[in-house]
């Protein structure tokens, strides 16, 4: 996870340090921007020191003035790379130029490349504050998207007192663990989650496998950990870095892949079976590579084992067990035939043949079934946002499992 912490200048620019810390405590890796303003208050290296990286201070070069070719696409790698940007202290300065769009150093211009979701922390004299014009200008930050967090009322630095405040610095870390989708609801729970395609070998050197990418598989692995949850990663192969999962274990076919499973079935609290698995496998492979020149080869192929039915014929109660249903024809029908055969407590279902889903896109477009015959469809987002969703209702269906557990128990203490 990597946030920009942009810092401007006003005379709670020292604060920042310690947004920075409790950002990185939770494992989050920040880039500092310093206005020229803000090192009016506090020098780069205070922050540099902090965050192990250099603090970028001006748009064509260093504070010095030295030129720096790589600085005038820096905005750019950086917007790329960020999953957040928090301004704190915000002054009435940063807050009109974002307003209205101006870019006129590095950290406006970065505001205005970025896609990642924007937080700003506004501090200033409460009369700054109250004025139309900032009103209006925070106004419009809110309705492009931009989270607001309301600066406090008490005595300010120039002796006035009065709103103007920075938010306290919990405030401002929570509104970023809350955008980066760090929660504490998974805590305590073991979530077994599968990934990517696996390969059947079909020759010496040709396997037979799909199109899955992993990356539906490997964001609901991140967001699981981004919750609290331990997570156990069972991947097929892909060409992806792997998120930060407590076990992780690389397999190719299916026997491998539910071998793995197995192995970790009975630790696990929260199975998601996401790995598209071959549910075919040649019958006989081939030693050697099948030439062209040899008769056209008949394929015969045998089922592979239903590792979702001995995952559900194995489980306990309390697990929860989750699948997904990638389809082409029929997608809700088979999604919702496929929740009740293997007996499945949610089933995430998404027509593979729609632009911006299934197996390569960064994008999904899904439905969630659910056993009592709801359906939620989601709109097209990212997949880390698609995790987040399935784990909402995940999360969901294990406080009702908690609240009917405790009317039992009470029901049974009252029996007795």
């Amino acid at each position: 996870m990597r946030v920009a912490l942009g810092v401007t200048g006003g005379i709670a620019a020292y604060k920042a340090a310690e947004l920075l810390r409790l950002l990185q405590d939770r494992g989050v890796d920040v880039q500092v921007i310093m206005t020229r303003s803000a090192r009016e208050f506090v020098t780069p290296l205070t922050f540099a020191a902090l965050s192990g990286h250099k603090v970028i201070t001006e748009m064509f070069g260093d504070a010095q003035g030295e030129p720096n070719v790589e600085s005038a696409i820096e905005h750019i790698a950086v917007a790329q790379s960020i999953e957040a940007l928090v301004i704190a202290p915000a002054t009435a300065n940063v807050l009109a130029k974002m307003a209205q769009g101006i870019a006129d150093d590095f950290l406006t211009t970065l505001c205005l490349a970025t896609r990642a979701p924007v937080i700003v922390a506004p501090a200033m004299n409460v009369n700054m504050w109250e004025h139309a014009a900032t009103q209006q200008n925070v106004e419009t930050l809110r309705e492009r998207g931009v989270k607001v967090l309301e600066p406090g009322e008490g005595y300010l630095a120039c002796g006035m007192t009065g709103a103007g405040r920075l938010a306290s610095i919990a405030a401002i870390a929570q509104a970023v663990f809350e955008t980066l989708g760090l929660r504490e609801d998974l805590q305590g729970e073991t979530v077994l989650v599968t990934a990517g395609p696996t390969e059947e070998a079909l020759d010496a050197v040709r396997v037979l496998s799909n199109r899955s990418s992993g990356r539906m598989g490997y964001a609901l692995a991140e967001a699981s950990r981004r919750r609290g949850a331990r997570v156990i990663l069972v991947s097929g192969p892909t060409r992806l870095d792997p998120p930060a999962a407590q076990v992780l274990e690389r397999v190719r076919t299916t026997e491998e892949l539910a071998q793995a499973v197995l192995r970790h079935l009975d630790e696990a609290s929260l199975i998601l079976m996401v790995a598209a698995v071959a549910d075919f496998r040649p019958a006989q492979v081939q030693p050697r590579k099948i030439k062209r020149q040899d008769a056209t080869p008949v394929l015969k192929l045998t089922p592979t084992q239903d590792i979702l039915g001995e995952i559900v014929r194995r489980r306990r109660s309390e697990q929860i067990v989750v699948g997904f249903a990638a389809e082409t024809d029929n997608v809700m029908e088979n999604a919702a035939a496929k929740l009740r055969k293997k007996r499945l407590d949610l089933i995430v279902a998404n027509d593979v043949t729609q632009e911006g889903a299934g197996f390569e896109a960064d994008t999904n477009i899904v439905t969630l079934l659910f056993p009592d015959g709801r359906a939620l469809p989601l709109e097209k987002m990212s997949k880390l946002d698609v995790a987040n969703r399935v784990l909402d209702e995940v999360v969901k269906i294990r406080q009702a499992a908690r609240r009917d557990d405790a009317q039992n128990d009470a029901r049974a203490r009252t029996a007795g």
